[in-house]
């Protein structure tokens, strides 16, 4: 069976730098394409309880914006050729400055932002900031979006949208079906390639979504996987690889 393309979604400093990275490395070695790291945030919107955790977690150590751009460049460093896309929340990129927030992440390596609470037409700059720096804005769809909007956001002209695929939070279970492969139409109706997740835990999912998006992105089912095996380093890059395996349709 052909590799399915899978974005891997990674919580910056999750539970330990040192796991954390582990963790990179087993997504990488297990075939992820693209990673997905969150810059820990104090009140994820749309996170289920699994990031929201995580988060939660690392935040009590003290863990800035500078340690998940440094934590970023780590990766960036050990695998030049794999994509990384930065996932946060918008004060953590308002509040030092758009402009100068964009320059911090593409010196890191990051190839693209997914910055969910920003309106994809009001972005505070983002678009322009990104394209500046060589990095692309990815927006996100939601299931709840009026047809006119998503219409509108689909032929804004973004090279990549993330398409969110069920409402509610991510973390637990979503059914593949003709309503969600509709709506992943509607999303690349204007020519956009679409990144599809949100509730992915399995290969079977997996194998559903793949012919429908340029990549399939999972993200709590990673986090569970780290959490149920973090007192053990060499358990974590065993299960979140083996994960990945299954997910990328390699297991």
């Amino acid at each position: 069976m052909e590799k399915i393309k899978l974005m891997a979604h990674l919580v910056a400093g999750y539970p330990t730098n040192e796991i954390s990275l582990e963790a990179a490395k087993a997504l990488v070695e297990g075939g992820a394409d693209i990673l997905e790291i969150q810059l820990p945030f104090s009140d994820p919107s749309a996170d289920g309880p699994a990031i929201q955790t995580a988060c939660t977690e690392v935040l009590s150590r003290k863990y800035k914006t500078k340690d998940g751009l440094a934590f970023i460049a780590k990766i960036h460093e050990l695998f030049p050729s794999v994509t990384i896309y930065l996932m946060s929340y918008g004060s953590l990129v308002y509040t030092p400055g758009v402009e100068n927030f964009c320059k911090q992440a593409a010196a890191s390596g990051v190839k693209g932002m997914i910055i969910p609470d920003f309106p994809f037409d009001n972005d505070e700059g983002l678009t322009k900031a990104c394209k500046e720096n060589g990095m692309e804005n990815i927006p996100v769809a939601a299931p709840s979006m009026s047809p006119d909007r998503l219409k509108k956001m689909a032929s804004a002209g973004f090279k990549y949208i993330y398409a969110a695929l069920r409402t509610g939070i991510t973390g637990s279970d979503t059914k593949i079906s003709e309503d969600t492969i509709n709506f992943i139409k509607q999303v690349a109706a204007g020519g956009s390639k679409v990144y599809g997740g949100f509730g992915i835990s399995s290969g079977a999912q997996s194998k559903l979504l793949a012919p429908h998006v340029e990549a399939v992105v999972a993200g709590s089912v990673f986090v569970r996987t780290i959490k149920e095996n973090a007192s053990n380093k060499a358990s974590v890059f065993a299960k979140v690889k083996e994960k990945t395996q299954e997910l990328t349709g390699q297991a």
